[in-house]
């Protein structure tokens, strides 16, 4: 297990879904790559932003778990959105996703906006690092 703290100073707004800063302490740094919806054959699945997004956080969780990782580990994790006003509009909807997949223990996190992804198709991409010790 890696021992990471998470910062959430008062004098800046409250963080949801997300940690302001997170330190860490550990010997092995995961990367992990940008996972979309894909399935295992390659094809892009959903076609809503919450069913995508289900997908590529479960996909990052399995690369990170064969890692030799859990969701605690993560330190960082970036989200690519082709339309983040969308993203923006189901946040709750993706906070539940993410609580239920991943806990609450939030890596510090990004939300990006991209014109597209690698798969036409992809509505969100997910990568991030973690900490193992």
């Amino acid at each position: 297990m890696s021992s990471l703290h998470r910062v959430n100073p008062a004098e800046l707004s409250p963080p949801t879904g997300f940690s302001h800063a997170v330190t860490a302490t550990g010997s092995r740094l995961v990367f992990l790559a940008g996972q979309t919806a894909l399935d295992s054959e390659g094809k892009v699945t959903g076609t809503t932003l919450p069913d995508q997004f289900e997908r590529a956080l479960t996909n990052l969780l399995t690369a990170l778990r064969h890692a030799g990782g859990t969701p605690a580990d993560l330190a960082r994790v970036t989200v690519y959105a082709t339309d983040v006003a969308d993203y923006r509009a189901h946040a709750a909807e993706l906070g539940r996703v993410w609580k239920r997949l991943a806990g609450r223990d939030y890596p510090a996190m990004a939300v990006i906006g991209a014109v597209r992804l690698w798969d036409e198709q992809a509505l969100v991409e997910l990568d991030g690092v973690a900490v193992l010790e």
